[in-house]
């Protein structure tokens, strides 16, 4: 098996809330192949965001490692840190956050040109990734005149725009509609696939989670295998 893009090991986090000390994390194990796609469920509450925003080097763990393509994340500067997730990690989240005033286009050109990659190549992605997401026709069009779904499948987009190896997505369909949730988190599992990123993704969406590659309940701040065929209770 070749390395883990990401490779979790003791993870711990707490939060000290007017109520007293809340564990949300207590010791988790986890590790994710190239291509792979895993999915993490559990109520609100449970701690999926925290982990991600752990995996993504957002937040600093209370203990335990992380580690992204082999290296050693922990203990690095915060410049470091920005450093990876610039060159390594793609993020989507629940709302898609796009900047009103840009086109889709340049919604997905803008993370391409800030690592560096010429107005012209980064447009030329954008379009490809646009289209393969079937919005060929939504290049020039602003988040406002846009649906939901399409929205978040421009954000989808921008994720990927850089190449990235580890792509964390944080309930990416939960602000969708049924039928538009299945839709958006197709096309986000197929161009997944295609480019062989790995993925950790937490929903509360079961019939979703089921398509997954793999399936974690976090739970007590314990990561529990689960069958894909039953529910996260």
């Amino acid at each position: 098996m070749s390395e883990p893009v990401l490779s979790i090991r003791g993870l711990e986090r707490t939060y000290v809330t007017a109520a007293g000390s809340l564990p949300v994390l207590r010791g988790v194990d986890l590790d994710v192949q190239p291509g792979e796609i895993v999915g993490l469920i559990g109520p609100s509450g449970s701690g999926k965001s925290s982990l991600l925003h752990a995996a993504g080097l957002l937040e600093h763990p209370d203990a335990g490692r992380i580690s992204i393509l082999g290296r050693d994340c922990t203990e690095m500067s915060d410049r470091d840190r920005t450093r990876v997730r610039l060159g390594a990690i793609g993020f989507v989240y629940q709302f898609h956050h796009l900047l009103p005033e840009f086109s889709a286009l340049d919604n997905v050109a803008l993370p391409q040109m800030i690592a560096g990659a010429s107005r012209a190549d980064a447009q030329k992605k954008a379009a490809q990734l646009l289209s393969e997401l079937g919005l060929a026709q939504r290049t020039h069009h602003q988040p406002a005149q846009m649906s939901g779904g399409e929205q978040q499948r421009v954000a989808v987009a921008r994720a990927l725009a850089n190449t990235p190896r580890l792509l964390l997505a944080d309930e990416p369909t939960g602000n969708l509609d049924p039928h538009t949730s299945d839709a958006v988190f197709q096309n986000l599992y197929a161009l997944a696939k295609r480019t062989g990123v790995a993925a950790l993704i937490a929903t509360h969406n079961l019939d979703l989670a089921r398509h997954m590659d793999r399936v974690f309940a976090l739970k007590d701040g314990h990561l529990e295998p689960r069958d894909r065929s039953v529910s996260a209770a």
